[in-house]
């Protein structure tokens, strides 16, 4: 158990956004050689960790196996819509409305450097002989 394992209420409003409904439709394919729950714990630990996906730990599924689960959840949208599921959740969860209906957006200005780079902002040097100050 690793601290970026979900807990087990965490991984019950999790799974259900993991599997999308199929209706009528059977699942198809082979079974899960994988628990679903250790590939999400898996993809949690490279996240938190910042691991390689190659240096995962033995315990998880195979490292091949996880990055190409994130990588179809990724390309079917399957992040979005749990993270939005989620975000909608915690807001109602807080008494606000599901979406947000301001958004703030905060800049920092910095000065730069002006037209002609340093030259500009480097004072004119005079000449030995001009300050009168001689060696």
């Amino acid at each position: 158990m690793y601290p970026s394992d979900l807990t087990d209420a965490q991984w019950s409003k999790l799974e259900p956004l993991l599997k999308p409904p199929r209706g009528n439709r059977h699942a198809g394919g082979r079974p899960r050689k994988y628990e679903l729950r250790r590939v999400v714990d898996a993809l949690l630990y490279v996240v938190k960790t910042g691991c390689q996906w190659r240096q995962l730990p033995t315990n998880f599924p195979p490292w091949l196996s996880v990055h190409q689960q994130f990588r179809a959840w990724r390309d079917d949208g399957t992040w979005e819509r749990v993270t939005k599921t989620l975000r909608e959740q915690g807001r109602k969860a807080g008494g606000r409305n599901a979406t947000p209906t301001v958004a703030i957006i905060d800049s920092q200005s910095a000065k730069t450097a002006l037209k002609g780079g340093g030259a500009v902002m480097t004072r004119a040097k005079r000449s030995r002989v001009a300050s009168g100050i001689s060696r």
